[in-house]
């Protein structure tokens, strides 16, 4: 989320450059490279690359999704190397490792980390993500990609949180460690970024949420940027359980003309997912 923009080009809150999309041309979707997914299901992988590519196939811009059901031993992805500027994805980073850190001193939050959590998280805060990136440093923001085995995520220098670089790989392995019992993250840890990332305001839960199941519950983070290159870069990511499968979705894109329709792509992308697995 990026608050302020405005006309001109600039460093707002957060450290995130904002600027004109005037001119901008989204890269044609026609040298997108092929999907790829494999699954224990019979039928369900080759379901899934057809209609994950079929939604993307008249969508501008450049897109990356990743998918995996714990369920179904279904993983998908396109693009799961690529470099994105995170916008505000890199907020579930940032609060895991905050709540990494503490754990390594076995204290709890305080009531002004708490609340600085909760603002970044629910409503996409930028003042107070660029409160904890500065309380926590760079250092310790290595130090977790390191132990979380996101090697392709490189942090925004300067302060500049925003521009984070980010893969569908990490964000794939970050949901995972959210999602299930790991060596990096306690269970209170994992619970903690879970009940915040389902609390997300309304006007935020777009992106992958969109066609999930009544019965699935849903946790989400996205983030959405714009600058002189490459457009509007929208992303979402999002974790989901029930109806007897146990998932996580990541979407990242640039190129896109307007925010709007950055969400649009995602969306269509969502929907043939939960359509797919639902009937799996």
């Amino acid at each position: 989320m990026i608050h302020g923009i405005s006309r001109r080009a600039g460093w707002v809150a957060g450290g995130v450059l904002v600027a004109c999309a005037a001119g901008v041309t989204p890269a044609a979707a026609a040298t997108t490279p092929s999907v790829s997914c494999t699954s224990t299901r019979a039928g369900l992988a080759d379901k899934l690359k057809k209609d994950i590519t079929a939604a993307l196939a008249t969508r501008k811009g450049t897109v990356a999704v990743g998918l995996h059901d714990r369920t179904t031993g279904t993983t998908c992805t396109l693009r799961p190397s690529k470099a994105y500027d995170s916008a505000s994805v890199v907020k579930v980073t940032v609060l895991a490792t905050l709540l990494w850190d503490a754990q390594k001193t076995g204290r709890a939050l305080t009531s002004r980390e708490k609340s600085l959590a909760t603002a970044m998280i629910t409503k996409s805060d930028n003042a107070s993500t660029t409160r904890l990136w500065k309380q926590l440093g760079v250092t310790k923001v290595k130090h977790f990609l390191a132990a979380a085995d996101m090697t392709r995520t490189v942090p925004g220098a300067n302060g500049y949180w925003g521009l984070t670089q980010i893969t569908v790989t990490d964000e794939q392995k970050l949901l995972k460690l959210i999602t299930a019992r790991n060596a990096v993250l306690t269970d209170d840890s994992r619970r903690y970024i879970r009940k915040l990332m389902g609390a997300v305001v309304s006007s935020q839960r777009w992106g992958t949420p969109y066609g999930a199941p009544s019965d699935v519950a849903v946790h989400v983070k996205n983030g959405w940027l714009q600058r002189s290159t490459n457009g509007w870069r929208v992303h979402s990511v999002g974790t989901f359980k029930g109806g007897g499968h146990d998932y996580v979705i990541t979407v990242l894109t640039h190129g896109n003309s307007t925010m709007n329709y950055g969400i649009a792509t995602i969306q269509g992308v969502a929907k043939v997912i939960h359509r797919d697995l639902a009937a799996s």
